[in-house]
């Protein structure tokens, strides 16, 4: 099978190639770039040296040639693309924001300062987090070609993360705080001040506090997670999310604080100072931990760890995977969820192979089954 990718010389497309070049199921790639159109993608990305020598070629040509295509380019400016690719009859898996809503065009407009191009287009989309969707994935490609919205990094690190605990109902009233560094990846190749080498290294800080562009998404999924079936729930969700810069390529660290239902939290006598917590806390939070690991048993890239192991993003690293350490404050009453990602790989350019694997039938596991590198 012939997989396009158009803006293959971003990050993230450069992500796609090195994951294609090695799937079962491609047989090859046809790669475009208007920057560099004419020039061998090995030229702009050495390591592909005798890997991938592959021409860049306009738009249109990797589309005449693909037999699913994705699309790497800027939020709001790939919706065309996607109308080809139906009206080709092929899949088409965007990884920008433009298919993230469904129909909701008043938040994307509100956030992202355009409106949809084609709205007719979301009647064939659909929002491309696996562990949430694959049925619904599954059911729509079934009936004709599909559109997958692939989620944002940050909406998948910590919708990963509290997504058994709003399913199961551990996660009670009250504002749910998501607490985020990225590493400088996630800004894009494009050259800017915030990621110059000197303003970025040796330094973590916040940006764009309160009114980051992932901030409805996460509180949409959060809202669907607690409703089941992927169904808006009647009972909104309060979300604070903040995220940094971190010093660092690659990887997202979410760690995110859910107050318990009154069902799991532990009445445990005040005390005038915080204290170690008690036994009953611990046995809490491995019992907690449990539900987590039967949640995702089945999950083939989320990895809840056990007790004892907090999870890093080193330990992810160039990997599709997913890990979730499960947590409880001292009192026994907030859950704490740290969940560690590749921003590039199961923040991007992974999940979006991960959803050409499901729609094709595949082995969901194809092309992404490199164990992270330890150091």
């Amino acid at each position: 099978m012939i997989a396009g990718i158009i803006g293959a010389t971003g990050y993230v497309g450069a992500e796609l190639v090195r994951l294609l070049q090695g799937h079962p199921n491609i047989t090859s790639l046809a790669l475009s770039s208007v920057s560099f159109e004419g020039q061998r993608m090995d030229a702009i990305y050495p390591n592909l040296l005798r890997r991938v020598s592959t021409l860049l070629i306009p738009p249109e040509a990797a589309l005449e040639e693909a037999q699913v295509l994705f699309v790497a380019l800027p939020s709001g400016v790939g919706e065309s693309y996607a109308k080809s690719c139906m009206e080709k009859g092929i899949p088409c898996i965007d990884l920008s924001a433009d298919f993230r809503f469904d129909d909701d065009e008043a938040t994307f407009r509100s956030w992202y300062g355009k409106p949809f191009v084609y709205p007719e287009l979301r009647t064939r989309s659909v929002y491309g987090l696996p562990e949430l969707n694959r049925e619904k994935i599954k059911a729509l490609r079934a009936s004709g070609p599909v559109i997958i919205g692939n989620p944002g990094c940050y909406p998948t690190a910590a919708s990963l993360g509290a997504y058994p605990a709003l399913a199961l109902g551990l996660a009670g009233r009250g504002t749910i705080i998501v607490d985020a560094a990225s590493g400088i990846t996630g800004g894009g190749r494009e050259a800017s001040r915030a990621y110059h080498y000197p303003e970025c290294a040796d330094a973590l800080a916040p940006y764009k506090v309160g009114c980051h562009r992932h901030t409805p998404e996460i509180s949409r999924n959060f809202t669907c997670m607690r409703a089941g079936d992927g169904k808006q729930s009647r009972e909104s969700l309060s979300l604070i999310f903040t995220p940094h810069l971190a010093p660092m390529n690659r990887g997202i660290l979410s760690t995110t604080y859910i107050p318990l239902s009154d069902a799991w939290q532990l009445t445990l006598p005040k005390t005038s100072s915080p204290r170690p917590p008690a036994p009953e806390v611990l046995d809490l939070g491995a019992l907690i931990c449990s539900r987590y690991a039967a949640f995702y048993r089945d999950e083939p890239f989320v990895r809840v760890l056990p007790a004892g192991c907090i999870a890093a993003t080193n330990r992810v690293r160039q990997s599709n995977y997913c890990d979730i350490s499960v947590h409880l404050d001292q009192t026994g009453s907030t859950l704490i969820v740290v969940t560690a990602i590749d921003n590039m790989v199961k923040g991007a350019a992974g999940q979006a192979v991960q959803n050409m694997n499901i729609i094709f039938g595949f082995d969901e596991e194809a092309g992404l089954g490199a164990i992270p590198a330890a150091f």
